[in-house]
């Protein structure tokens, strides 16, 4: 994230506001971060759901040892 917000543009003449280009790449940088830590918590949560699985058909499948 630090890459988007410390990007830096060179001026010209006609460009864009170089405030809002830089509103717009923090708030990009933000809701990327947000994103990242988000697919951590999916990626932890699909994980215990699978040990859960896991552990439930150890106990109830039909023909498993014990």
């Amino acid at each position: 994230m630090g890459q988007i917000r410390d990007r830096q543009f060179r001026s010209v003449r006609r460009g864009c506001d170089p405030e809002e280009v830089h509103a717009f790449l923090s708030r990009v940088a933000g809701e990327l971060a947000a994103a990242r830590r988000e697919l951590v918590l999916v990626a932890e949560e699909n994980a215990r759901i699978k040990r859960a699985l896991r552990s439930w058909q150890a106990r109830f499948t039909p023909g498993m040892r014990r």
